[in-house]
């Protein structure tokens, strides 16, 4: 059976790949970039698990804990070759990653740590606007499972807080 798309060969799905991950600034959730990297539909799991494994051996790739990312090599690389992708599949993956790339150039802007010393834990909260730290808090929590409520909640409603805070100092 023929696959849909223009993406079939080896090469041209690592370069999809490096192209995808030049585009989102942090770590990707590896099923998150194997749904945008079918964005062409010619692009099979098994063929797309051999290329990633591929670029991670060769260090264009770097996988994490919690995902993958693009190497400074890779960024380079991808650069050089991604022109030789059809259009039509670059425009459709930067439409299909933009509310992720988006997501991500958000948390990159957001600090949220404990840190436990002398039986107390402190919370470090920050926010950045792009250029420079507008907020920057420390907390001290009654342990560290409050702590991780305050970091999850911060990276949710970071926003909402810092307007919070502004209008109650503001008064």
């Amino acid at each position: 059976m023929d696959r849909l798309g223009f993406i079939h060969e080896k090469l041209d799905i690592k370069i999809l790949i490096l192209f995808i991950l030049r585009r989102l600034p942090g770590t990707v959730d590896p099923n998150l970039l194997l749904d945008f990297a079918q964005c062409d539909g010619g692009v099979g799991y098994f063929d797309y698990s051999d290329c990633l494994s591929e670029l991670v051996e060769t260090g264009l790739v770097i996988e994490e804990e919690d995902g993958y990312r693009i190497s400074e090599k890779g960024a380079q690389a991808g650069e050089t070759v991604e022109s030789s992708l059809p259009y039509s599949v670059r425009k459709k993956a930067e439409k299909l990653i933009a509310p992720e790339a988006e997501r991500l150039r958000r948390l990159a802007m957001l600090t949220a740590e404990h840190k436990l010393s002398d039986g107390s834990c402190t919370v470090t909260l920050a926010m950045s606007d792009g250029k420079g730290e507008i907020m920057h808090l420390n907390i001290l929590s009654s342990g560290e499972e409050q702590a991780k409520r305050i970091e999850k909640n911060f990276k949710h409603n970071a926003e909402d807080i810092y307007c919070r805070i502004i209008e109650l100092l503001d008064k």
